[in-house]
């Protein structure tokens, strides 16, 4: 139950009664931006990462700098979709592109939902294991009923949805600033990652990893969702009063993410590059936290994990939802929905594959995914017969044509190089 259909039942905020209700009503303006950071820090974000600072040091942190900055502008995009034109993404490619292109787009739409789902549960189920020795199998098996869990609260209103997920970014943000303040790092050498570079093929395929990891396809649908009819603007004054609130939302709640995923990096660059201990995948992370720095270190950084693919997987459902009802006008019952997605997960947990490698190809996947998600976006809202008055001014769609130019160059040359 999400998009325009789920949230027929639910009760819309008015534009003008927030505004008049002081501080606390302009707060409830904010919070869609913070459901679709979630995505950004997803279990996929935490193996990225760890893998690149402990690969290559802070060479790297360039590019997560890059990813997030382009994430704030197609996350702006998104969710300008919603409020302009009471649409989400996925129901306004249906009116607007040839069946064949939405079936296309669908499809892989799709595929990117399963290998969203695969970096969630993996991610949580190991945070399971961390913590408490629960196999991984069942561990996944949990992970899909918590999910459920979360999903209900939107029933309950737009509201305590988004306070929910805010609860679970709360976590992962003090998991990430107590081993910080734990280790430590050389803000010098951290500086030197901000300057373009590359150190080979194995980097760029990383940060190929990296940019699927922070630039996250399936929420490109989903936040247009969640603007779309959460809040009532009586007019076009009201809109664009909202569009502000909305993108401070969108700023505050990536730059958020952006600065956990830089942190991630960072402390894998300050513990494990170039040292004694081997990092090859989350579990040798979690056993170089505790062997460095101590228990407490290695237990925060499990809960933030666990938070993050607990969190993330109810979103990953929320988008499914969203893409498959707005391409082709259905709603699939959510069990069955999560279970289509979830499928692919648990096989890879019951038959043994190396989850840490799973988690970095599965961000691949979704890099590759991304233009098809972004390139609709852009021509959709540069065009003034979809967008009116709101339609994308010539820079903000030059930047944006940029930045899916630079993200499909950026995968070829990976499919070219891999082939």
């Amino acid at each position: 139950m999400t998009g325009a259909e789920g949230s027929e039942h639910l009760p819309q905020l008015r534009y003008d009664d927030l505004r008049k209700a002081g501080l606390r009503g302009r707060l409830a303006l904010l919070g869609p931006a913070f459901v679709a950071s979630i995505a950004y820090l997803d279990p996929g974000n935490f193996a990225t990462n760890i893998a690149g600072g402990a690969e290559y040091g802070y060479l790297l942190l360039w590019v997560l700098l890059s990813a997030n900055l382009m994430a704030m502008l197609i996350q702006w995009l998104s969710a300008k979709v919603g409020i302009a034109t009471g649409r989400n993404l996925a129901q306004l490619c249906r009116e607007r592109f040839p069946r064949a292109v939405n079936g296309f787009l669908w499809v892989q739409a799709e595929l990117v939902a399963m290998a969203t789902d695969l970096a969630e549960f993996v991610g949580a189920a190991l945070a399971l294991y961390l913590l408490f020795g629960v196999p991984l199998l069942p561990a996944g098996l949990i992970t899909a009923v918590v999910s459920f869990a979360v999903l209900a609260m939107q029933a309950r209103g737009h509201r305590r949805y988004e306070l929910t997920i805010m609860g679970f970014l709360a976590v992962i943000m003090a998991g990430f600033l107590y081993d910080t303040l734990q280790i430590g790092f050389d803000a010098r050498d951290a500086a030197g990652g901000f300057i373009p570079n590359f150190q080979g093929t194995d980097s760029i395929l990383l940060a190929t990893g990296i940019l699927g990891a922070t630039v996250m396809p399936h929420v490109i649908y989903l936040h247009s969702a969640l603007t779309q009819d959460r809040v009532h603007a009586a007019d076009s004054a009201e809109k664009r009063s909202l569009l502000r609130y909305t993108r401070i939302d969108v700023i505050v709640a990536l730059g958020i993410a952006g600065l956990v995923n830089m942190s991630m990096l960072i402390i894998a660059a300050s513990l494990f590059f170039d040292g004694n201990v081997p990092i090859d995948t989350i579990e040798d992370a979690y056993k170089g936290f505790e062997n460095l720095v101590g228990k407490e270190a290695a237990i925060a950084f499990a809960l933030a994990l666990l938070a993050s693919g607990l969190a993330s997987s109810s979103v990953g459902t929320h988008a499914g939802q969203v893409v498959m009802q707005g391409f082709i006008g259905r709603n699939l019952p959510l069990f069955f929905r999560r279970l289509v997605t979830m499928l692919p997960a648990l096989i890879v947990l019951a038959v043994g594959v190396d989850p840490t490698k799973a988690l970095v190809l599965s961000q691949v996947v979704l890099s590759f995914g991304i233009p098809f998600a972004l390139v609709p976006l852009v021509i959709l809202t540069s065009s003034k017969s979809v967008m009116g008055e709101f339609v994308n001014a010539r820079r903000t769609t030059v930047i944006a044509s940029i930045v899916a130019a630079a993200i499909s160059g950026l995968n070829i040359f990976l499919l070219a190089d891999l082939a």
